[in-house]
């Protein structure tokens, strides 16, 4: 039977067909790690990475520390996955991926997420630092056994103490630099902490229905929607505020304090709209703002730190 498939196919058509199935089986293993979400936790190092330096730092040390993040955070996704299979069957948005299709099986991705994080420590150790290495990790845990194993399943504050994990990276790129953590650093930890509530619970509005099916106490699932809105509105004030004090305690000059100010209105307003009338739309249009929003601030403060020490 496998000569019968075999015959009439050229040696480049085997070829092409194993090449294909490799590459869809590595994207498989690529789609474990959310590589979306690794790139927006790898917008705000870099940037702080800026400003601890006061310039820019060597490239290497760059490099370096973002191919630590990466695979820190692709490790902490897969063990995430690896523990959310059974609801992500049940939610139409998450029903593609590699655990539910069957692309990857439960002991490959566990054994995958392992070799990740292993790989993340000893890469941050050899080629950063040991405080690193240890905050990326520590993130990792706090994400697996504080989040999706107890919080995710159990609590309506799920992501409010969950999002901690998110914050880190920004712990991470200062250390990379420092060997140390500051209040600069501590701040803007805060900043991605009370970020994260608006922008997941914009999302949540537009999947309440998805969350519910699966029985998972997401704030919309638990209280109305205007109440919801109401959360985001109260927490987009505070990360306004946030943004703010970040100026003095970090020096930073009117490049991004007037970015911080005008981006914070901005989202604010949209914040307020969605408060007003808590409609899907409204809400995946704040949820979009809100990845620009945490891009635009943290790029303002790297431009503001070049520009004013003339690198």
């Amino acid at each position: 039977m496998a000569w019968s498939w075999f015959r009439g196919r050229s040696l480049t058509d085997v070829s092409e067909a194993t090449e294909v199935r490799s590459r869809s089986r590595a994207a498989a293993f690529v789609a474990l790690t959310k590589p979306r979400i690794i790139e927006l936790l790898l917008i705000t190092t870099v940037p702080t990475m800026v400003v601890a330096d006061s310039g820019i730092p060597s490239l290497w040390l760059i490099v370096a520390t973002v191919v630590g993040g990466a695979l820190a955070a692709g490790g902490a996704n897969a063990f995430n996955m690896y523990i959310d299979r059974d609801i992500d069957r049940l939610m139409e948005r998450t029903k593609g991926r590699p655990l539910v299709t069957g692309e990857v099986s439960p002991r490959q991705a566990l054994v995958f997420a392992f070799v990740l994080e292993i790989g993340a420590f000893g890469w941050l150790w050899g080629f950063v630092n040991l405080l690193s290495a240890v905050l990326a990790v520590s993130a990792t845990l706090f994400y697996v056994f504080v989040y999706s194993l107890w919080l995710k399943r159990t609590s309506a504050s799920n992501i409010v103490i969950g999002g901690a994990a998110g914050a880190v990276p920004v712990l991470v790129g200062w250390s990379a630099v420092a060997n140390r953590l500051d209040w600069p650093p501590l701040v803007l930890f805060a900043i991605i902490f009370v970020w994260t509530p608006p922008h997941f619970w914009a999302l949540a509005i537009r999947y309440k229905e998805d969350y519910a099916a699966a029985d998972v106490p997401m704030l919309p699932v638990v209280v109305s929607l205007k109440k919801t809105a109401s959360r985001i509105v109260l927490y987009t004030l505070l990360l306004w505020g946030l943004t703010l004090v970040f100026a003095p305690v970090a020096d930073m000059g009117w490049l991004y304090l007037c970015s911080a100010v005008l981006l914070g209105a901005v989202f604010s307003g949209l914040a307020v709209r969605v408060f007003r009338r808590p409609e899907p739309q409204r809400a995946m249009r704040l949820f979009g703002w809100s990845i620009t929003y945490v891009t635009l601030l943290f790029a303002a403060m790297a431009v503001d730190e070049v520009v004013r020490n003339g690198v």
